[in-house]
């Protein structure tokens, strides 16, 4: 059975990040384990860092970047968590997906919960996707979290709102990978007591051999 004891959860405060947020307070209410906010301060996305370095006030400006970051994270969690639960609040300053990544690692945590729309339009083509960098590099599962579920609450009740998965995809490509997802799966599942749906996807078989393909395929998923 998985057991999570520390759920990870990066918040930039976007309604993405938010309802990721409400996500993971619910899988570390349910799992009793604890969860870490975490925020990181990118430079980046200050372009007039350089020239406040360059006036000798760097070091200043890069404390107040990272207080601002402590306050507003802590305004956060005080207005999105409802219950007492083991809450932990961390700023950290660098690339966001470094960042979380080498927290997840040096804090073992069992699970990464967050948004999949961290930054939009131009920003995101050019920076590329940090959710994404983090689901292919993670020393841990990742849940990503892309949009309200179907029976969502009003807004002014979510953040009370318990999400129980009732059903689960589990896409498969028979890999080594792909077993150590089915064995996460399983597990939530058992302890969701909710619907497993296994998938695969035949790519491009030929015409003549797309029935033989099928049942081929069909037989490795009942195995």
């Amino acid at each position: 059975m998985l057991e999570i004891k520390l759920v990870l959860c990066p918040v930039d405060f976007p309604e993405f990040s938010i309802r990721a947020y409400h996500y993971a307070l619910s899988l570390a209410e349910h799992y009793r384990a604890k969860l870490v906010a975490q925020h990181i301060v990118e430079l980046s996305r200050y372009p007039y860092a350089e020239y406040v370095a360059s006036q000798g006030d760097y070091a200043e400006f890069c404390r107040a970047l990272h207080q601002g970051g402590k306050e507003r994270l802590r305004e956060f969690v005080e207005k999105e968590t409802h219950d007492e639960i083991q809450l932990d609040l961390v700023v950290h300053g660098g690339a966001a997906a470094d960042s979380i990544l080498s927290f997840a690692q040096a804090r073992k945590a069992d699970l990464i919960v967050m948004g999949t729309h961290g930054r939009r339009g131009f920003d995101r083509l050019v920076l590329g996707s940090v959710t994404d960098r983090v689901m292919r590099t993670a020393p841990c599962p990742v849940l990503a979290i892309s949009k309200p579920p179907h029976d969502s609450t009003a807004p002014g009740d979510e953040r009370r709102h318990v999400h129980h998965l009732s059903r689960i995809l589990l896409c498969t490509d028979f890999s080594k990978n792909a077993e150590r997802a089915l064995n996460y799966a399983i597990s939530v599942t058992a302890e969701y007591d909710a619907e497993l749906t296994l998938l695969h996807v035949l790519e491009d078989p030929s015409p003549a051999k797309t029935k033989e393909a099928i049942a081929t395929a069909t037989e490795q998923l009942i195995s």
